[in-house]
């Protein structure tokens, strides 16, 4: 009957699909919208380049661009500015116990960090919109860094951050 405590130092998280509610069928739609395709057309050009677009090798324009035309499709400025706003939205919506749970860890004492794969436009779109989002002690985003999960570095530069070495740090993430 051995009881083990575990108190980590420090706890990350991961943004999409943990502290946020994934995207809903009806965001996906509404992109797919855009480009006036079915959103089984869509989904494979919008996953294509993501890793690019997250890493910031990609602009939103370069990006969204790629996606159209990888649905074949052209699109203007008009079109890409939609398609930024409706794509940052839906990754907009808080998952509520996450969220409150990050909230007290760190009024517990506990570090706490976002470290996520992330393009430029959302990251701006939460940092000026996302009210429902608690403290954190530090935001490690790919877009900031060049480089996605699950490079190394990524989480090196968050653990860095937070000072505490990867043994003492719990990482939660949706894959």
């Amino acid at each position: 009957n051995l009881k083990l405590k575990i108190r980590p130092e420090a706890v990350i998280f991961d943004y999409g699909n943990v502290l946020c509610a994934p995207q809903t069928e009806a965001d996906l739609e509404a992109l797919a919208a855009v480009l006036k395709v079915n959103p089984a057309e869509f989904l494979p050009a919008y996953w294509r380049r993501r890793i690019e677009y997250d890493e910031a090798a990609l602009t939103a324009q370069s990006y969204w661009q790629a996606v159209a035309a990888g649905a074949q499709r052209s699109i203007g400025d008009a079109e890409i500015e939609r398609l930024v706003r409706i794509d940052s939205e839906s990754w907009g919506r808080p998952d509520p116990v996450m969220v409150e749970w990050a909230r007290k860890l760190r009024e517990a004492g506990v570090r706490t960090a976002v470290l996520s794969n992330m393009p430029a436009a959302i990251r701006e779109f939460l940092l000026d919109s996302a009210g429902w989002m608690p403290p954190f002690d530090c935001l490690t985003f790919s877009c900031d860094l060049g480089v996605c999960k699950p490079d190394p570095a990524i989480y090196q530069q968050c653990l860095t951050k937070l000072e505490v070495a990867a043994s003492e740090a719990l990482f939660l993430d949706d894959r």
